[in-house]
């Protein structure tokens, strides 16, 4: 079985393959202190959830946005796997030529759903993954990676209003009944929700235009499916995006 790892600066989200068949994914919060034995334990009490052991993963790859815990997922792999875990980073293959000022700055996981995305919709594409931040990822009709846009995430930009703002309160994520609020509570969720659903759709226009010919979207990521459903953009939604991508760059390096 192939173990595939996506550790993003809020959530982590592994999953496991047999044959091109996802056995099962979870998603846990990013802990930026844990250890290689903390993974180890971890990733063990989720497969002995399903009945599966470490000694059925045979092959692994991570892609990693913080730093600190990609060597700790690389050594607990060795350690407790016992065979050398695939980093997404420079020097792996991907098929992909990135037409970028420094390739190196490419996030991992913005590198991977650049191919997943390229390799499902086989043209011109856009990648919108909603995460800690809002990513958006270009790829040519020649399969090229080209560029993207960044903007701060749903949870980053709720965090920062009601933390600024003494009389705010903390609200759950939930689409409104209406634009116009009645109240405080559905006042923020309109302009958190349906601002980030205009600013996405407006984002994409620009960006197709500038493209100079229409790009199908895809979006994925955890709070996709806050916002997603009130833009007009978003042609597909993948919440496994990232790991489908993971599995490509894997077989692309076997």
């Amino acid at each position: 079985m192939l173990l595939v790892v996506d550790v993003g600066n809020t959530q982590t989200h592994l999953g496991t393959y047999r044959g091109d068949d996802l056995v099962e994914h979870w998603r846990f919060a990013t802990v930026r202190t844990s250890t290689a034995d903390e993974l180890g334990a971890a990733l063990r009490n989720l497969l002995e959830l399903r009945g599966v052991g470490l000694a059925d993963l045979t092959a692994s790859i991570v892609s990693s946005t913080v730093p600190q815990l990609e060597p700790e997922w690389l050594a607990m792999v060795e350690h407790y796997l016992g065979h050398r875990m695939l980093a997404v980073g420079p020097g792996i293959r991907t098929g992909m030529p990135i037409k970028i000022d420094n390739p190196r700055e490419l996030g991992a996981d913005r590198l991977v759903n650049a191919v997943a995305s390229f390799e499902r919709l086989g043209g011109p594409c856009i990648s919108v993954d909603f995460g800690t931040a809002v990513n958006f990822d270009v790829v040519s009709s020649q399969g090229e990676y080209i560029g993207g846009v960044l903007m701060p995430g749903v949870e980053i930009s709720l965090d920062a209003l009601t933390s600024r703002g003494a009389k705010l309160p903390r609200i759950d994520l939930v689409a409104p009944r209406r634009t116009i609020g009645k109240g405080t509570v559905d006042a923020i969720r309109s302009g958190v929700v349906f601002g980030f659903a205009a600013a996405v759709d407006g984002l994409i226009a620009r960006i197709q235009d500038e493209l100079g010919e229409e790009a199908p979207t895809i979006a994925t990521g955890g709070l996709a499916g806050v916002v997603v459903p009130h833009a007009e953009s978003i042609d597909v939604v993948d919440d496994l995006l990232t790991l489908k991508g993971l599995k490509l760059l894997h077989e692309r390096n076997a």
